[in-house]
């Protein structure tokens, strides 16, 4: 074990404050299947009262591992081989459980060794002192439980407090949490609310017992930039109200670069480096957060060239990798990386661990003077297709005034005369030219998803039509919509759902050629095989299941599948939504190559405006069914003439600390679909509406020229020169 001369010791220098969390030398293993994974070796960290700290890294790095050691939650077979963790309460944990008398879980001063804690002190901290929220708040709620109930339960556990007295302080704290009409709430289901309610709930009950301390595990992933805004706003707010500290769980370096005092970054069950957020993104030292921050989407050097990646995979952990273990995938690993295991060492409030660190040209300090990082380094811009589809290419996919309407049951098998109707999509039309990317972006509920199942034939619309190389779907007949869905393929947002987990890969892909009876068996397989040299996977994936892949591996297998039938359009719906910033960058460099080798048309679905940016050619923002603005990326993203885009886009957290917040983020609710408001739907959420906005709907017109569609009665103009956006 390598110690942490930084955090080697957990009394901090006479006349400072103690850490309220101190992490020393950590280990954690798991045993299944009759092997053992090291999932922490060796792992240091310490937190200050109020402040709050940052995990990231990859998918298996330990992140989320580090967290649920803290409260004791880990998966079965897990179970903490060496190190402590102490949690310093000053008033004391234990309680009448302590067991103090051996100095290991607790001292006079209200410290608590959690890693050596039995149950019943682990069942007094979790949800008193120290709260968590879960990354999916649906799995994690009882789907049997009213949301009220769910929320006092902590309270009833933990304080001496009355029933009536408990459901006042759930609804006061769905109140503190931002939940609208939290009276009616508290008797709700968790099925009953959206992603982002479901998600004030988890936080709610994570902090009605007001905890010192609050982990956070990836609780925005899922969640559209709006959303994701407002959950995390309201986790600051309620921080500094409360004086709670937290450790803020994620892979999104945007959330990061706002939200925490310091961050930690973990690779192959280890923290690579340490430091403040600030310091951190401007002079990263270890040459995997270098890699990391190289592979995000908005540090490209042009909108359609090729992403930074990270080569390889992470380490299994299966057995303890010998020298540093990120050296396999370094550009700049030595002899010495391979054989020797670099201490977390470094100048004061910044620790890493490699022995060829980031040099700073600032400052001229020692360390490796090669400029490039230690990923695969960008080509030129322009690699890709040019930024706006060529002029004069022949429209692939039209959509004139599409609606899609779905009743509102009075019942799970019955239908109500006379029911309401929801109106998912509500006269979209749009063009899409062949060989370019068309990104879809917006809320979540606006319609995106409803509008690509409609373009691969999945739901039928309620009203217009949708024509695929000059043909109308909807006339097609059963026989002819077979065929047609060779030409159109859909992308999954959850690749692994989407497949079949009884089934080899090999039977998955073999699948589409199968029903569409292409080829005999030999022609298949060799159809296979070189669909998994497209994607990048070896040829003897074909005898493994899906869940023996990782996610972007998945994903990989997803985009192979869609291709099987040499598509001429794919519709990915959120393909990379949940991936890490490094496999994302993957995904998105192989789906571009594959556009520019084979000639792929894509409808890009996402939330992430981010990627868009990077992908698209061109944009559609849709708002509440509708689609509220259309034009070429660069001229949508750089002069948004909807107010909707503009706050969509003064919402998303730039990965840069030292970035000004700039416009005014989006806030409110959005409308119910059963009943949008009068005129433009915005209207109830627009900072420049006015009475004419509710009196009649926009039309879509070229304020700024052809190609750059609007639906606003007072679009946003840009000011002469450099300058912000202006309403006109």
């Amino acid at each position: 074990m390598t110690a942490d001369p930084l955090s080697a010791t957990v009394r901090p220098p006479s006349g400072t404050a103690a850490p309220l969390l101190s992490v020393e030398d950590l280990h954690v293993e798991i045993t299944g299947r009759g092997r053992t994974v090291h999932a922490l070796d060796g792992v240091h960290l310490d937190l200050a009262p109020g402040e709050a700290l940052g995990l990231v890294g990859e998918s298996g790095c330990g992140k989320t591992m580090t967290a649920l050691s803290v409260l004791g939650l880990l998966p079965p077979g897990g179970r903490i081989t060496g190190g402590r963790i102490l949690f310093r309460d000053s008033g004391g944990v234990g309680g009448p459980h302590d067991t103090g008398g051996d100095g290991r879980t607790a001292d006079g001063d209200g410290t608590t060794d959690l890693a050596a804690a039995p149950a019943p002190v682990l069942r007094d901290v979790r949800g008193n002192t120290i709260g968590m929220v879960f990354q999916d708040p649906l799995t994690s709620l009882n789907p049997t439980m009213t949301i009220g109930a769910q929320v006092a339960e902590p309270l009833l556990l933990h304080k001496e407090i009355t029933r009536r007295q408990a459901w006042a302080k759930a609804e006061e704290t769905l109140r503190l949490v931002g939940m609208p009409q939290p009276a009616e709430r508290m008797r709700n289901y968790p099925h009953q609310l959206s992603g982002g309610m479901r998600q004030r709930v988890a936080i709610a009950m994570a902090l009605v017992c007001e905890p010192r301390l609050l982990i956070a595990d990836e609780p925005t992933t899922a969640l559209d930039v709006t959303t994701q805004h407002q959950i995390l706003e309201l986790v600051d707010d309620l921080r500094t109200r409360l004086g709670m500290a937290m450790i803020l769980v994620t892979h999104d370096l945007g959330v990061i670069a706002k939200r925490v005092d310091r961050v930690a970054v973990m690779y192959g069950g280890k923290v690579a480096e340490r430091a403040g957020v600030h310091r951190l993104f401007t002079t990263p030292r270890h040459r995997y957060t270098q890699a990391l921050l190289a592979a995000l989407p908005e540090r490209a050097a042009g909108e359609r060239s090729t992403l930074a990646t990270i080569p390889g995979l992470p380490p299994t952990l299966v057995t303890r990798p010998a020298g540093c273990r990120f050296a396999p995938r370094c550009a700049f690993a030595t002899d010495r990386c391979r054989t020797e295991e670099p201490v977390l060492d470094g100048e004061a409030g910044h620790a890493y661990a490699c022995f060829h660190p980031v040099r700073d040209e600032a400052d001229g300090r020692a360390g490796d003077s090669t400029p490039a990082p230690a990923v695969s380094v960008p080509g030129p811009e322009g690699n890709g297709p040019a930024s706006t589809a060529p002029a004069g290419h022949e429209p692939l996919l039209t959509l004139t005034d599409v609606t899609k309407h779905y009743a509102l049951h009075a019942g799970p098998f019955a239908r109500r005369k006379g029911a309401r109707e929801v109106g998912a999509v509500a006269g979209v039309s749009l063009t899409v030219t062949r060989g370019e990317t068309f990104g879809i972006v917006g809320e979540s509920g606006c319609g995106k998803s409803t509008l690509g199942r409609m373009v691969v034939g999945l739901e039928p619309p309620t009203g217009g039509t949708v024509r695929f190389a000059g043909r109308d779907i909807g006339a097609l007949t059963r026989r002819e919509l077979r065929a047609h869905r060779r030409d159109v393929q859909l992308m999954f947002q959850d690749s692994y759902a989407s497949m079949d987990p009884r089934m080899r890969v090999g039977t998955i892909l073999r699948e589409p050629l199968v029903i569409q009876g292409i080829g005999d068996r030999a022609a298949q397989q060799r159809r296979v095989a070189a669909l998994l040299d497209d994607v990048g996977l070896p040829r003897a994936a074909v005898d493994r299941y899906p869940h023996e892949f990782s996610g972007g591996q998945r994903q990989r297998l997803g985009l192979a599948r869609a291709l099987a039938l040499a598509p001429s359009l794919v519709v990915a719906d959120e393909p990379v939504s949940a991936l890490d910033v490094s496999v994302q960058a993957q995904i998105l460099n192989l789906m571009r190559d594959l556009q520019r080798d084979k000639g792929l048309t894509y409808l890009f679905i996402s939330h992430d405006l981010a990627v868009v940016r990077h992908l698209a050619d061109t944009v559609g923002v849709m708002y509440l069914g509708k689609l509220v603005e259309t034009g070429p990326a660069r001229d949508v993203f750089a002069r948004p003439l909807h107010p909707y885009t503009r706050g969509l886009l003064d919402t998303v957290n730039a990965p840069d600390p030292a970035a000004p917040a700039t416009g005014s983020p989006l806030t409110g609710e959005t409308p119910s679909a059963t009943a949008p408001p009068s005129g433009c739907r915005f209207r109830t959420r627009c900072p420049v509406a006015r009475p004419r906005c509710a009196e009649s709907e926009p039309e879509s017109t070229a304020p700024a020229g052809p190609g750059h569609r609007v639906a606003c009665h007072f679009p946003l103009v840009a000011a002469p020169g450099p300058g912000p956006v202006s309403s006109g």
